[in-house]
């Protein structure tokens, strides 16, 4: 329960503000039918981090103990410093409009979330809890928290949330998994 909670937590404070969110303010302003786009989203947000949490398991798989331990609180510290940063869209992760609402939110989204910070921080979620079930599960319900409001009240909340403070609770809890795993608290569970 730990891996789904922590990792919906993450990857919802994580995507406020994020480059797939505001894919997800596009769509909804262009195509103005949430129901296919919600869908669209969560297909893509699945087999994309189901992808990466196997890469994190195999990432597990491959590393000692030691070594492992290293990297992951290196990179949940460098997640940290990520997501202070603030996202752009790019113009062509727009320009698949010909394929029909579901198509284009599911090719724009899967290909938008690949090396995006909630990608990164799947593969390092299932790496840090040897559960990729509930790793998945968590990071695509994070997903879907921060993006299926965007999709229905778009305008209506994008200005009434503050980006900064979210970005910073969200590098916080970055960090303090950082460092947590540099101290050896996930000795217990053999890293």
């Amino acid at each position: 329960m730990e891996a789904f909670l922590i990792s919906t937590g993450i990857v919802g404070l994580a995507e406020i503000g994020d480059k797939t969110q505001l894919l997800a303010f596009l769509l909804a302003a262009k195509f103005r039918k949430p129901l296919p786009i919600v869908l669209a989203i969560f297909v893509a947000t699945i087999a994309n981090h189901a992808f990466a949490a196997a890469v994190g398991a195999w990432i597990t798989s491959m590393l000692g103990p030691d070594v492992l331990r290293w990297v992951l609180g290196v990179s949940f510290l460098a997640m940290a410093a990520w997501t202070l940063i603030p996202d752009k869209l790019d113009e062509d992760e727009t320009k698949l409009a010909k394929y029909g609402v579901f198509l284009t939110t599911l090719i724009a989204f899967f290909m938008a979330e690949m090396g995006d910070k909630t990608q990164v921080a799947t593969v390092a979620l299932a790496a840090r809890y040897h559960d990729i079930y509930s790793v998945v599960l968590g990071t695509t319900f994070g997903m879907m928290l921060a993006n299926v409001p965007a999709v229905y009240l778009g305008d209506k909340i994008a200005n009434r949330v503050p980006l900064r403070l979210v970005h910073g609770i969200a590098a916080l809890v970055f960090a303090v998994l950082g460092v947590a795993t540099l101290l050896g608290a996930g000795a217990a569970l053999g890293f």
